[in-house]
């Protein structure tokens, strides 16, 4: 796993400043105002600082916005990055100043004079997330990043402060790293291999291969993987940090590691990018480590279904019919929409055996949410209003961006079949959302339920909020926050 930062925070030595060689960042007020730090690296530029501020285009700086000067007059370092923030800077500011100054850090040494800054402890959070490279499998040789230097008046509360931040954080590189290995090498026995070693952390890790499968009768999933030469597993994580006997939360995530899109094939342009098809899972498996990692105070399971969707003379074919665990039947009318039957299986297995309090899927599941939603915003659908507004609230409050869609029974009706209980597609008119009607079919009466569709979200083409472009890590931050928020000492 790609190891977060090393984080070191120290007492406050203005004298340091000006040997420091790597890069230094100070803060600055919107209105110019400077605190100790950066008043000390205006006197050993003599006078840059305060010159920057006057000018007329400081005015048109942003909460968290960045000025570098390079190679400062007095000052060994390499860089001097001028932070706009105010004293009083909110989560989201000081967060986006983080990330600024993760952008910019590269490879080299970074000393942060944080003074008297709040919310400091969100700004190294920030600065963390966003320092982060997928590297794995590249040969060029080059020295390992050096690491981050925090200086502040309150060393031991900060460090308090920022300790669960960092947890989070390598759950949420874990769920980068996973989404971004190829398929060659996120077969499904690694990945479930990945998964069984988490059990240093604390966590209860369970296997179940085809067979253990097939005798639940857990066909849907199991015919998704029917043409590769990578046997199917479901992988279930158990972390048990709560009341014993409370019902634990489940979250449910699809793994399908390469999605050809089976007989129904997919067109060869873009295909590459469906090795982030397993995004859901890798956000389950991201979350589950977090909470074992923190001692989280709450019970919760995390179950993954994990295939390779590929065409073969074994492969399942578009007019099948096939039973699911739950026994109802499903005419597979496009074997590229096979996330659904994945999750179909491990839904209610996760029902049968833990009788959850709530269940949260997750899926890189339809590219029409990407036409609802581009990839800013996840798709949310739900049967329960408290239980999704619990997490659109620890959404909003993580900056991950999550959006409401409606569900109903005119949409369930585009499902019907003439030879099976239900199709597995209901057409190209609200896609999304009548592969959410589908989950819900297998979603006991009673039970709350949230799908989370992460097509758009899981791995993009451009910088996100707290990512270099690629896979973003989207959900560990929210999930973690809602199960703090709502399940923890309950």
């Amino acid at each position: 796993m790609t190891t977060p930062a090393a984080v070191t925070i120290t007492e406050t030595d203005i004298e340091q400043i000006a040997e420091f060689e790597g890069r230094v960042a100070i803060f600055v007020t919107p209105d110019g105002k400077l605190d100790p730090g950066a008043r000390r690296a205006n006197r050993q530029t003599k006078g840059a600082v305060q010159r920057m501020t006057e000018a007329e285009s400081w005015g048109k700086m942003k909460p968290g916005d960045v000025k570098t000067l390079a190679w400062p007059t007095g000052m060994k370092a390499e860089a001097l990055d001028v932070v706009c923030l105010p004293r009083n800077a909110d989560v989201a500011e000081a967060r986006k100043a983080g990330v600024a100054l993760g952008r910019n850090k590269g490879d080299a040494a970074l000393l942060v004079l944080a003074g008297p800054l709040r919310r400091a402890d969100e700004m190294v959070l920030g600065l963390v997330l966003r320092a982060y490279e997928f590297t794995a499998h590249k040969t060029a040789e080059r020295d390992a990043p050096e690491g981050i230097t925090v200086m502040t008046g309150k060393p031991d509360e900060l460090n308090d402060a920022v300790a669960p931040h960092l947890t989070v954080a390598e759950g949420v590189f874990l769920t980068r790293d996973l989404v971004s290995e190829p398929a060659n090498h996120l077969t499904t026995e690694e990945f479930a291999n990945r998964i069984k070693g988490l059990e240093k952390s604390g966590l209860k890790v369970k296997i179940l291969d085809e067979d253990e499968m097939r005798k639940l009768g857990m066909h849907l999933l199991l015919s998704v993987g029917h043409g590769s030469a990578t046997p199917s597993k479901l992988a279930i994580m158990e972390w048990m940090g709560g009341a014993k006997g409370d019902a634990p939360l489940a979250l449910v995530g699809k793994g399908v590691v390469f999605d050809t899109g089976g007989i129904s094939l997919k067109p060869a342009a873009g295909m590459e990018d469906m090795t982030m098809d397993m995004g859901g899972a890798g956000v389950v498996t991201g979350v589950m480590h977090t909470l074992a990692a923190r001692k989280a105070k709450a019970n919760v399971v995390g179950l993954v279904g994990l295939v390779e969707n590929m065409p073969s003379d074994r492969a399942t074919r578009p007019g099948d019919v096939v039973t699911s665990m739950k026994g109802d039947t499903v005419e597979i009318i496009n074997t590229d929409a096979e996330g659904r039957l994945v999750l179909a299986d491990v839904l209610w297995y996760a029902q049968e055996n833990y009788k959850p309090s709530g269940i949260v899927d997750l899926a890189t599941l339809t590219g029409a949410i990407i036409i609802g939603l581009g990839h800013d915003k996840a798709g949310v659908f739900s049967n329960d209003d408290a239980f999704c507004n619990s997490f659109l609230k620890a959404a909003e409050a993580e900056g991950e961006g999550a959006w409401r869609m409606p569900m109903g029974d005119s949409y369930d009706k585009q499902l019907k079949s003439s030879i099976a209980d239900m199709k597995n597609v209901g057409g190209r008119p609200a896609g999304s959302i009548t592969a959410a009607q589908f989950l819900q079919r297998f979603v006991q009466e009673g039970t709350p339920w949230i799908h989370l569709d992460i097509a758009g979200v899981a791995r993009v083409g451009e910088d996100t909020t707290y990512a270099p472009k690629g896979s973003s890590g989207w959900g560990v931050l929210a999930l973690n926050r809602m199960i703090a928020d709502n399940y923890e000492g309950k």
